[in-house]
């Protein structure tokens, strides 16, 4: 006899009330979400199948709408509901870290990028601006795809700088790869940005690569990056 999916949500549903996600393993938390997504699926079954495709939760908010909808047989609109969930934690995990400084609490800025970019399968390019007690006061894709042309970035870096009123910037980019490791490029790229921020007086924070499970950053790895050039004039 098949399992009775509204009856499946009901019970999921209220264990969930009672104690939230910490009440349900990873297999339900993904039935629960399966059984908002398409109602009239067996929720059990289409989780087991998402999961025996992209082995974990992560892989399915992961996944692409298109391999969604082939791995379960979901519809449209349940593979939009899924991409959904995790565009609504990247927001709410993005808003957490505007006003926050990045050098007493660093830890909600690397959050949202870590969310947002681990995944991707493109490269994506963006520009954390910093106010002057380096809090987080914008984050702007500045380009997605192939990294390979050092001359536009400076310029569209250095426009939405001014545009925020930015004292400090983190240059940020993804490595689809998942291995954070920067290449000759991303050094080249990155002494190319350097010298264009001090030029305006811009303080380069850091340069981060987000990997699939962990980051590089030029500022750990001691890296000389950029500094205003009021500073360099006054350093001996």
């Amino acid at each position: 006899m098949n399992a009775d999916p509204s009856k499946e949500r009901n019970d999921l549903r209220s264990r969930f009330k009672a104690g939230g996600p910490v009440r349900l393993c990873k297999e339900e938390i993904l039935e629960l979400i399966v059984s908002y997504a398409a109602p009239r699926k067996d929720p059990v079954a289409a989780s087991a199948q998402l999961l025996k495709r992209f082995r974990n939760l992560r892989g399915v908010m992961d996944a692409a709408s298109d391999e969604l909808k082939g791995a379960a047989c979901l519809g449209d609109n349940a593979a939009i509901f899924i991409k959904l969930l995790k565009e609504a934690a990247g927001a709410y995990l993005k808003e957490r870290a505007l006003g926050r400084s990045v050098e007493t609490d660093p830890a909600g800025l690397l959050d949202y990028l870590s969310l947002t970019l681990s995944g991707e399968r493109v490269e994506k390019f963006l520009a954390v601006y910093l106010g002057l007690k380096k809090e987080v006061v914008a984050v702007e894709v500045l380009h997605e795809g192939t990294i390979n042309q050092t001359v536009v970035y400076p310029r569209k870096a250095i426009e939405r700088a001014f545009r925020h009123n930015a004292h400090g910037v983190i240059f940020v980019h993804n490595h689809p790869s998942g291995d954070p490791t920067p290449s000759g490029m991303d050094r080249q790229l990155a002494k190319v940005l350097d010298r264009a921020a001090a030029a305006v007086d811009l303080f380069v924070h850091d340069h981060l690569i987000i990997g699939r499970n962990s980051r590089f950053s030029a500022r750990e790895h001691g890296w000389m990056m950029g500094y205003p050039l009021h500073h360099r004039a006054a350093s001996p």
